[in-house]
């Protein structure tokens, strides 16, 4: 399993997660992005998914803010997107706790998300490939903790939004470079 790791305040942040996950956007690629709005620290996937669709991405992308894909309603998400886009390569967006030292890292994966993991939640895994933010520690247990700011999660949703972008632009790049070479 292969990963790429930043911290949301790395100025180059955006381009490390962008390079890595480039290799995983393709003509199919969906995002998908999980959460909450209703909870500070679960609300990094709705957030991205929100920055996503007001920037006009390219490529579909299901959970934001007004319509959030969370626990209660994942299964059935899950089954209309699958609907829509049947053969889909999906990127699961989602935030996560982690160890007190890494709270803010945010980490590109080429491996499914497990929502609701760090809180004892079975839910269907979500994506071939992934980015996550560690919005809280371990130690905590639950996302509603007061010590969350709502900038951590801002600044954080901003960095995977630009990464998104990054990728996205590169696996074009790369995809025209391909056509060209063979014409």
């Amino acid at each position: 399993m292969n990963k790429a790791r930043t911290h949301f305040n790395n100025s180059l942040g955006y381009y490390e997660i962008g390079e890595f996950i480039k290799n995983y956007i393709m003509k199919d690629t969906i995002i998908v992005c999980i959460g909450t709005d209703r909870c500070i620290g679960d609300c990094l996937g709705p957030l991205v998914g929100t920055l996503l669709k007001d920037k006009s991405f390219p490529l579909p992308v299901f959970g934001t803010i007004s319509d959030p894909i969370h626990a209660l309603n994942l299964d059935r998400k899950l089954y209309e997107i699958s609907l829509l886009h049947p053969s889909a390569n999906i990127i699961g967006i989602d935030a996560c706790l982690g160890d007190e030292d890494n709270v803010g890292e945010i980490q590109a994966r080429d491996y499914p998300i497990h929502p609701g993991k760090g809180v004892g939640k079975t839910l269907p895994l979500v994506g071939k490939s992934s980015i996550i933010g560690i919005v809280d520690s371990t130690d905590a247990n639950v996302f509603n903790n007061n010590n969350i700011r709502l900038s951590l999660i801002f600044n954080m949703a901003k960095v995977i939004c630009d990464a998104l972008f990054h990728a996205y632009h590169l696996s074009s790049s790369t995809l025209s470079d391909i056509k060209d070479c063979l014409l």
